[in-house]
């Protein structure tokens, strides 16, 4: 196949799309490093901070419309005609939908589908007009996971060989921390020496409730030596739904919660690397990138037996079902009252993580956006 002209939809990493900037700050650098002999046209809003990108194959262009703005629509396909794409790269499914190239775009999971009530219902049209106008004008689509795979080929009735799966992989800085970068890290968070954690939003498929009222069940039985534990809960929250601290008042355990919003990316590893374990009952994800973050750094997990979350993991975690208290405070407690499991589990985690790597996900793309060239032709 000949070069190509790839074009990159790179607007979408901000603080609006937190989980789609870290797919697309992740995902170029690889692909930009693999790229040769293509060429990638990088399209971005003025003021983007992007990650650092080879300059051999990468080519940064300005983009006036946001990507909500209705203008994008004319604007992107002259900017497509412009520049001679044989590609454009969608990575959210509010895109331009006529185009005079070929399209690729990633759906992550159909999360608004399952669990409708975290949309209006004004919400719930748009994102069902959007994912199918995003499925229909595009060659290919790329998920990332088979279960998401399998639930758009059901939502869409579209034939699986139409979903590519590329998988998620932590970032290269999810590696065990230095005893003193976590020491440093807890002692500004003012965490104490024994925590748990759990790093995610508080949307209700989080369950962020059943989580906290299954740490106030392991409270009485905690290990003495770790009787001092407090499970923490860092992410970015929604105020549409309770609030961690609310629920932990709630249920009368305020004084062994602590709530860290909005955690600086570049602290994540070292608070993964100082937890007792990564607990994560999360009852539906796309792929779940949290627990292999929390291998990577040789912690320990626990998370929900439900989504894609066991193929994630495999058999490096303790899986538990996500509705059952009971299951998950037994998990927690199976876990700190064995020493011989944490480390089972932390190098399990460690090999398993080792399997995941931007570079096979980029190598994985770019074989898709030849496949939707060479289809077109």
């Amino acid at each position: 196949m000949p070069p190509l002209r790839i074009g990159f939809d790179a607007r979408y990493a901000s603080d609006h799309f937190p989980g789609i900037g870290r797919y697309i700050t992740a995902l170029l650098p690889a692909l930009s490093e693999l790229c040769a002999p293509h060429r990638l046209f990088i399209l971005v809003n003025a003021g983007q901070a992007l990650p650092p990108l080879s300059d051999a194959v990468t080519e940064y262009v300005a983009v006036q419309s946001g990507p909500f703005a209705l203008g994008q629509q004319l604007e992107i396909p002259l900017l497509a005609r412009r520049l001679r794409l044989d590609l454009l790269h969608s990575p959210y499914i509010v895109k331009p939908y006529l185009l005079p190239c070929p399209s690729v775009v990633t759906i992550y999971d159909v999360l608004p589908l399952r669990y409708p009530h975290t949309l209006s219902p004004r919400g719930r049209r748009f994102y069902r007009w959007s994912l199918r106008l995003a499925a229909q004008s595009a060659r290919k689509l790329i998920t990332i996971s088979t279960v998401s795979r399998d639930d758009l080929a059901f939502h869409l009735r579209i034939p699986r060989d139409q979903i590519a799966v590329t998988p998620l992989a932590a970032a290269p800085g999810f590696a065990p921390q230095p005893v003193d970068e976590i020491t440093e890290v807890r002692m500004r968070y003012a965490l104490p020496r024994h925590y748990v954690l759990y790093v995610g939003s508080n949307k209700p498929h989080k369950n962020i409730d059943r989580l906290v009222r299954a740490w106030e069940r392991v409270l009485p039985d905690l290990p003495a030596a770790f009787a001092d534990a407090v499970l923490v809960i860092a992410g970015k929250f929604d105020r549409r739904y309770p609030l961690p601290m609310a629920i932990a008042a709630d249920r009368g355990v305020s004084d062994r919660v602590t709530v860290l919003a909005n955690v600086a990316e570049a602290d994540l590893p070292a608070l993964y690397s100082g937890a007792l374990l990564f607990v994560f009952p999360s009852s539906y994800e796309g792929f779940g990138l949290p627990p292999l973050e929390a291998m990577a750094c040789g912690v320990p997990v626990v998370c929900a037996y439900a989504g894609s979350l066991p193929e994630v993991v495999d058999e490096a975690a303790l899986t538990v079902d996500p509705h059952s208290m009971h299951e998950i405070a037994e998990g927690i407690l199976r876990v700190l009252r064995s020493r011989d499991l944490r480390e089972l589990l932390r190098q399990r985690g460690l090999r398993r993580a080792a399997l995941f790597s931007w570079q096979v996900t980029a190598q994985a793309t770019l074989a898709v956006y030849e496949q939707a060239v060479a289809n077109a032709r």
